[in-house]
């Protein structure tokens, strides 16, 4: 695997949820590389460490969540290495159960398959139905990684540049949580 600056040259091949990730970023200015890996999506924790060690950048969880009724949806983003104890995640939001959100409204709300959640799927989120929550460790962070919304490429841009520009661009805000893992 490679590593390149900015968008691919040549869009063809790519899915269209990838390319509006490409073209928010190139907007906003946005400076960041990228790595492709066609041939390994990077479905699994083990994938992504080997990308994330082309792209220099601490490996992220992200999780879409939901409660119990299907009514309120959270995308968790943490630490690749620390434990999500769904437990510790609902005590601190005040909400009896947690569980993994189904694929069909995480289509529906950021139009991502399974194994590409991204941050940038909320630029999809037009109604504003999935909270963001953020791991307190990653906020120190120098630079955050993620998919472009799909698992066979993946991207490295600065923290301040998700915090400054990107969030506020999509309308987002987040909620810091402190998961510890026990």
């Amino acid at each position: 695997m490679e590593l390149y600056h900015g968008s691919p040259d040549n869009m063809e091949g790519r899915q269209d949820r990838e390319i509006r990730s490409y073209k928010l970023l190139d907007k906003l200015g946005v400076d960041f590389v990228r790595t492709d890996h066609f041939d390994e999506p990077a479905t699994t924790m083990e994938a992504c460490e080997k990308i994330d060690a082309i792209l220099n950048v601490r490996i992220c969880k992200n999780l879409f969540l939901c409660n119990r009724q299907k009514t309120n949806f959270y995308l968790l983003i943490m630490p690749g290495d620390k434990p999500f104890k769904t437990k510790e995640l609902s005590g601190q939001l005040g909400i009896s159960r947690l569980s993994f959100g189904e694929p069909e409204y995480m289509e529906k709300y950021l139009d991502l398959l399974p194994g590409s959640v991204s941050v940038l799927g909320l630029m999809n989120d037009h109604d504003h139905k999935v909270r963001l929550l953020i791991d307190e460790d990653l906020l120190e962070e120098a630079q955050f990684g993620c998919h472009p919304c799909v698992n066979t490429s993946s991207i490295r841009f600065s923290t301040r540049d998700l915090f400054d520009r990107i969030l506020p661009a999509m309308n987002v805000t987040y909620t810091t949580v402190q998961l510890v893992g026990y």
